[in-house]
């Protein structure tokens, strides 16, 4: 029984967690670019800008009209309901050639209070160079709901940020340079000279010998074919897996909610650790004074203030060394302390050596 149990884990698969050289690098040159835009929202049902205190939306109306051969009396106030100034923003995918379509986000930029139900107008959309590349309109689509009557209100989400998807049609393509010459080359992510390496290794071992050359821990320069033969030559690279390196130990804080995140690679030496808080209550009990009927005498206000300081007791607790992360949780919840207080306790442990990793507040 114990040698078929042998053999069988035997013929159980190994299963590797490994990653793609896709998942952690790019191609240098082939980017996103962002486009930005500035439109009109029509349509909406009496929720749009206040055009008192928002006037480029008057003159935005105003200009569009012109154009198409409506001239407005000077002087005239346009008193709108249904229209929103918004900016749109969109991304603009690599390789991407005139006629395709991209999703575009309108987000209003006066006082509207819902832009569902609205219409987007024609807007170009430009790069940072100024050109057009874009024309974006549609009808948006907004995740969110809300109603008020009679002074009370209810809201479901954001009304004031809303969708068009396949929104904009590209107009003019962006061009991308594939490498430079007979060489491409590979952007990590995450600056590591150990993962460098081991792209480089996997690189040169399974495609061709020395082909790969890592400038620095985040450029690899790859020697690569020419015509068409590059995009199949880049598809191979891109799926060959790769074991990353163990990232720096790190803990992340968030000081605003409180939130402690640290990686795999946090560890904590021998180390005694005593934590109290302390309470202080301030109350104020205001009395009044009043004087007999005939006394002539005033109305006093006396204010009796009492303070009440209470000190948590914090006893001292010995934490082991931990050399890895579930020893390290266990360590830090030996301790029993909120995640405000635990703020307080990593920057202290930090400080006095026993926590070996590097603190970033967010």
């Amino acid at each position: 029984m114990k040698r078929f149990c042998a053999v069988l884990l035997l013929l159980l698969p190994l299963t590797a967690f490994a990653d793609r050289i896709k998942d952690v690098a790019s191609i240098q040159g082939v980017r996103d670019n962002q486009l930005l835009g500035y439109g009109l929202v029509v349509g909406l049902d009496g929720s749009g800008d206040q055009t008192t205190q928002t006037p480029f939306t008057v003159q935005s109306i105003i200009s569009m009209l012109s154009q198409m051969g409506v001239n407005m009396p000077q002087g005239t106030s346009l008193q709108l309901k249904n229209v929103a100034a918004v900016m749109v923003t969109a991304s603009l995918p690599p390789f991407s050639k005139p006629g395709q379509k991209i999703d575009v986000t309108a987000s209003s930029m006066g006082n509207a209070k819902s832009l569902r139900g609205g219409t987007l107008l024609m807007t170009p959309l430009k790069g940072a160079d100024g050109q057009v590349y874009a024309m974006a309109q549609g009808n948006l689509l907004v995740g969110g709901v809300g109603a008020s009557s009679g002074g009370a209100s209810v809201q479901v989400n954001h009304l004031d940020v809303g969708r068009v998807p396949a929104g904009a049609t590209v107009e003019r393509a962006v061009p991308t340079v594939l490498g430079q010459g007979e060489y491409i080359h590979l952007e990590l992510n995450d600056n590591d000279f150990t993962t460098a390496t081991r792209v480089v290794a996997a690189i040169n071992a399974q495609i061709a010998p020395d082909i790969a050359v890592a400038q620095d821990g985040r450029v690899i320069e790859v020697r690569a074919p020419q015509g068409g033969a590059l995009v199949a030559f880049i598809s191979r690279i891109e799926n060959l897996e790769i074991s990353l390196a163990q990232g720096v130990a790190k803990v992340i804080i968030n000081a605003r909610t409180g939130s402690v995140v640290m990686n795999q690679a946090v560890t904590l030496d021998a180390c005694a650790v005593a934590h109290g808080n302390l309470t202080v209550v301030i109350n104020t009990d205001s009395t009044v004074s009043q004087p007999n009927a005939l006394s002539k005498g005033k109305t006093v206000v006396t204010d009796k203030t009492t303070i009440d300081v209470k000190s948590d007791k914090g006893g001292l607790v010995e934490l082991p060394k931990g050399v890895s992360l579930s020893e390290v949780v266990k360590a830090l919840n030996a301790i029993g302390a909120t995640p405000q207080d635990l703020l307080a306790i990593l920057q202290a442990m930090k400080s006095s050596g026993a926590l070996h990793a590097e603190l970033e507040v967010i």
